[in-house]
């Protein structure tokens, strides 16, 4: 399944390796060295203006203007549509 994480991204959902409040960067210089080391890999998407979050996924990083609690309430939704039951193939039987 797919998040939508605003800006016009949407990633899956199993791609997710953390969900991170922006300022937080500021406050670790682990996490500011980090980011500078995957901006200098050109592997962050999207705008820093306005971030709100920042979401790290397998391939890239991602910054959102929605905030964490927001954007775990969508994974979290995710999380348990995909443990719910499918009986496509079983109504497709009976109508037939």
């Amino acid at each position: 399944m797919f998040i939508h994480i605003g800006n016009d991204n949407a990633i899956r959902s199993g791609d997710v390796i953390a969900i991170l409040d922006y300022n937080l960067i500021s406050s670790s210089t682990i996490m500011e060295n980090f980011m500078e080391g995957s901006e200098k890999e050109g592997k962050i998407i999207g705008p820093r203006a306005d971030a709100k979050s920042v979401m790290v996924t397998r391939d890239h990083i991602y910054y959102s203007t929605l905030s964490v609690t927001t954007l775990k309430k969508r994974a979290s939704m995710i999380s348990t549509i995909d443990k719910l039951d499918d009986f496509s193939d079983d109504i497709k039987e009976i109508e037939m």
